[in-house]
C-alpha cells in the first residue's frame, strides 16, 4: 500500500499467491496501514487487474468491507503508481548486495521504512 502520505506495511509472501491468500493479507494489513498511516475516509483502494484482485470472492469481500475501489484499465501497467515504489526498492536492495534470503527480507524492510512520503 502506497499513500501520499508514505508507505503502508510491506510483508513477504513466502508462497505462491491465491486469491484467499490476497484477501487474508488485505484483512491482515489494509486497515492497519490505513489507520498508522492516519488516513482520513473516503480513500480509495486501488489494485490492478491480477486474477486474484479481480476474482468474484475478493470484490464481494471489498464491497462487504465497505471498500470503495478505484475501477482500473486493464493492460496499464505504466499508470499505476506502485510501479515507481518497487523500482525504487529493487534499486535500493540491488545497491546492498544481499548475500541470502534472510539478508534479503531484511534490506527490503529497511529500505521500504527509509522510503520518503514522495519521491522525486
Amino acid at each position: 500500500m502506497i499513500t501520499r502520505t508514505g508507505p503502508g506495511r510491506l510483508i513477504r509472501v513466502k508462497e505462491r499467491m491465491n486469491g484467499a491468500m490476497y484477501r487474508e493479507i488485505l484483512s491482515d494489513n489494509l486497515l492497519p496501514s490505513a489507520r498508522a498511516l492516519k488516513m482520513k475516509r473516503g480513500w480509495v483502494f486501488q489494485h490492478d487487474n491480477d486474477p486474484k484482485h479481480t476474482a468474484r470472492a475478493t470484490k464481494e469481500w471489498l464491497r462487504k468491507k465497505h471498500f470503495k475501489v478505484l475501477e482500473w484499465p486493464s493492460q496499464s501497467p505504466d499508470l499505476n503508481p506502485i510501479e515507481n515504489l518497487w523500482r525504487e526498492l529493487k534499486v535500493r536492495v540491488a545497491q546492498r548486495q544481499p548475500q541470502n534470503i534472510t539478508a534479503l527480507e531484511e534490506i527490503c524492510m529497511e529500505e521500504w521504512a527509509k522510503i520518503p512520503a514522495t519521491m522525486d
